[in-house]
């Protein structure tokens, strides 16, 4: 049999009316009506004040990194630092809280800016050429783009003592590279970049302690310093010319240190010779002295023997140095014999 739908409908809700009145519970139905038919007054303010809660309740509660410190404030007036982790606090706009990084190693760059494409990966640079533009010690112009690598050391002063401390940061950088350049030849900017990265890091972290902003000061990186373009082909001239003047000094001072050593060896010898050869004649004169001393005093013994001795012996010595010898007699006395003493052996003399 079919169901006649509208017939049940109503047999349903008489007996709901009978059973209310009989203290029956209310149906689901009879609900979801009560709640359709059901006019909330009051509304705006209560959703005002439920949001005014939530917000309330969620500005008490913040996070502090782990690379972070909270600096709170009350009113304005520093109270107090909190460490990393979940925190609360007064809401908002009685107390304020700040997030300082202070492991992060922050950078700011002078004369060249790193710009970051998403169509490229890798970076490009563009140069700032009124910040590396600088007068040496020795009147020449150079470009110095560099680097400064810094950290938050106290957050305190890095948030309330200055203004605008990267602002200062970069005016303080500059002005501390400038004051190291003006001190330096062009050479001595080209050639000894670390030795003036690290000087200009010095008087900078100096200043900056002084001005009380904060800041730690890592790191001064030079970039590559050259000169303007419009000077470049002169500068290299110079630098030719530097490096031939160089070359010939070197090569100067390699013939000095070859000839003057060389030299002294051969004044040294000549000295030790003469030396040796005055300490020769001196003992040979001295032996002479003693062997005629020892004569003399044999000749006194035997003068006769001694004498013909001498005699004899320098006759031993000299014979054999006089080449020919002729014996002539000596009652010869015409001359003309000895004009054909030279024929009779082939030899003209």
């Amino acid at each position: 049999m079919s169901w006649d739908w509208e017939k049940l409908q109503q047999q349903n809700r008489q007996h709901r009316q009978q059973g209310s009145g009989g203290g029956m519970p209310p149906q689901m139905d009879d609900l979801m009506e009560k709640l359709k038919n059901f006019k909330f007054t009051g509304g705006p303010v209560i959703i005002i004040i439920v949001a005014a809660a939530i917000f309330l309740a969620t500005s008490m509660v913040y996070t502090v990194g782990v690379d972070e410190v909270g600096i709170v404030q009350f009113f304005g007036k520093y109270v107090r630092n909190t460490t990393p982790g979940l925190h609360f606090k007064l809401p908002a706009g009685i107390e304020k809280v700040t997030k300082v990084r202070i492991r992060h190693v922050f950078k700011e760059e002078f004369g060249f800016k790193t710009i970051r494409t998403a169509r490229s990966q890798a970076p490009s640079e563009s140069e700032n050429i009124t910040e590396s533009l600088m007068l040496t010690g020795d009147l020449n112009v150079a470009l110095v783009p560099w680097i400064v690598q810094y950290k938050v050391k106290d957050p305190f002063n890095y948030l309330f003592k200055v203004q605008d401390v990267t602002r200062l940061l970069r005016d303080l950088s500059e002005a501390s590279m400038r004051l190291v350049i003006g001190d330096r030849s062009i050479n001595e900017v080209i050639s000894k970049r670390e030795e003036i990265a690290i000087e200009a890091r010095e008087v900078l972290q100096k200043e900056l302690d002084h001005a009380e902003t904060g800041i730690l000061v890592t790191t001064v990186e030079m970039k590559k310093t050259n000169v303007p373009g419009p000077v470049q082909p002169a500068f290299n001239e110079v630098n030719q010319a530097t490096q031939e003047k160089e070359k010939m000094i070197y090569q100067a001072k390699e013939d000095y240190n070859k000839a003057i050593p060389a030299a002294r060896g051969e004044a040294e010898r000549t000295i030790r010779a003469a030396e040796g050869y005055a300490l020769e004649r001196i003992n040979r004169a001295d032996g002479d002295a003693k062997r005629f001393v020892a004569l003399y005093q044999e000749y006194v013994k035997a003068k006769d023997v001694t004498k013909r001795r001498i005699y004899l012996e320098m006759m031993k010595e000299l014979l054999p140095k006089l080449g020919d010898k002729y014996i002539i007699d000596s009652d010869q006395k015409n001359v003309l014999p000895l004009l054909n003493l030279g024929k009779q052996s082939g030899v003209v003399k």
